[in-house]
């Protein structure tokens, strides 16, 4: 047991070393929670700057590319105010607002329903549809420039451990 022990903890120094030298840290984390958040919280800072910054260049925020591709999965008929709020990855107090500057931008158009004018959904125009699409492959090559190092495996099981670390948060 020992002998396992002494070969997790140089792997565990390898790996937190890398860290501590990122944030220019001497002493060691207090615990391996506090460990596991700091890494969770840099490497998610690392992957939305890189995001930001692929999204700018198409002329969009990241949460506008997330309304984009939540609007073509929609269809036609489109979607209203509260249910993309819902279903963005990151929460946006004015989605109003948001979907001014898009329909501004003339990616998406809003129309009032005739029947209920408390019902407004949103829908893509030929623009928005057509620049979602055209974001297909290289979105994707940007995932497989951040993720396509890693196995099946670790992907299975990164997924894992984020899908029950929000379980807990929910």
């Amino acid at each position: 047991m020992v002998l396992v022990f002494t070969c997790y903890n140089t792997y565990y120094d390898d790996v937190s070393s890398s860290l501590r030298d990122d944030i220019r840290q001497r002493r060691p984390f207090r615990s391996l929670e506090e460990e596991a958040a700091l890494n969770l919280f840099r490497t998610a800072q690392l992957l939305g700057d890189a995001n930001e910054a692929f999204y700018r260049a198409h002329g969009l925020t990241p949460t506008q590319y997330n309304v984009l591709r939540i609007l073509r999965g929609a269809g036609a008929e489109g979607l209203g105010r509260n249910e993309i709020r819902e279903r963005l990855l990151t929460r946006m107090p004015d989605v109003t607002r948001l979907l001014d500057r898009m329909e501004d931008q003339g990616l998406v158009v809003r129309a009032r329903s005739t029947t209920d004018r408390r019902c407004v959904p949103t829908s893509l125009t030929e623009k928005g549809r057509a620049l979602v699409d055209r974001l297909d492959e290289p979105v994707a090559a940007l995932q497989h420039a951040q993720f396509g190092h890693l196995t099946p495996g670790q992907l299975h099981t990164l997924i894992e451990i984020m899908t029950s670390i929000r379980a807990e948060l929910a």
